[in-house]
């Protein structure tokens, strides 16, 4: 277990075609851990999740994952990345994009076919990825980066689109690999979702506005309903 957090974020701030899209974000998520990262659509999630990545550009601040700073070469391996966009190869089958990314990160074939498993996609192994839905899609991306078996995930909306039984096996998925010492930071609008989070960043017009655990977040707003929960918090900030 590394003794650095996984992921610091410090005074981030990110700034498109003049508007501020992040500003002042600052956060720790220590390994082992699922920290969901909620909000609304267009709050600035998938533009954070980027700047952890080291795709973004950014205004101001220190963004570090696993002590290094963000993009770095040497931790390359050790993320996992799935954007909201499918980022496989949408003419070959999805049993052939992941032995292309098993070859990659020197993965075999049980490792290939665990993974079609795990995100519960070995009826379509067979199937061109273009002929997917979306959401069989993003599932495709997950498998491939548990191939490489990295040591953080960044997940940005993976559930979208899924049915409820998929989307309890994707959040039980998450959970035994951060009982093995992995670490989950994952994107979502969906606010019931907050609940299966170890802990919850709560974003709004790109702002951090709470950083708690979800019975926390409970404690403070007196609402057990964790949307309810948000909404307390957001009329707090705009008041």
């Amino acid at each position: 277990m590394l003794n650095i957090p996984a992921v610091e974020v410090a005074a981030l701030s990110v700034v498109r075609g003049g508007r501020s899209v992040l500003s002042d974000v600052t956060f720790s998520v220590p390994t082992g851990q699922i920290v969901g990262l909620l909000g609304p659509s267009g709050c600035g999630k998938s533009t954070l999740i980027r700047a952890v990545v080291g795709a973004q550009r950014i205004e101001a601040g220190d963004v570090r994952v696993l002590g290094e700073p963000a993009g770095s070469a040497c931790t390359r391996r050790s993320v996992g990345y799935v954007t909201q966009a499918s980022s496989v190869y949408p003419d070959l089958t999805v049993r052939q994009n992941l032995r292309y990314f098993a070859s990659l990160s020197d993965a075999d074939d049980e490792a290939t076919e665990g993974a079609l498993d795990e995100v519960g996609l070995r009826a379509r192994a067979d199937a061109l990825v273009r002929d997917l839905s979306g959401g069989q899609r993003t599932r495709v991306s997950l498998a491939a980066a548990l191939l490489g078996d990295p040591d953080v995930y960044l997940l940005d909306e993976p559930t979208v689109g899924l049915d409820p039984v998929l989307r309890r096996d994707l959040w039980k998925l998450f959970a035994r690999l951060a009982d093995d010492g992995r670490t989950i930071l994952v994107s979502s609008h969906v606010m019931d979702e907050a609940g299966r989070c170890d802990r919850v960043l709560l974003m709004r017009e790109g702002r951090i506005i709470a950083d708690a655990t979800p019975d926390e977040l409970r404690r403070r707003t007196g609402q057990d309903d964790l949307e309810q929960a948000f909404l307390v918090l957001a009329e707090e900030v705009a008041a």
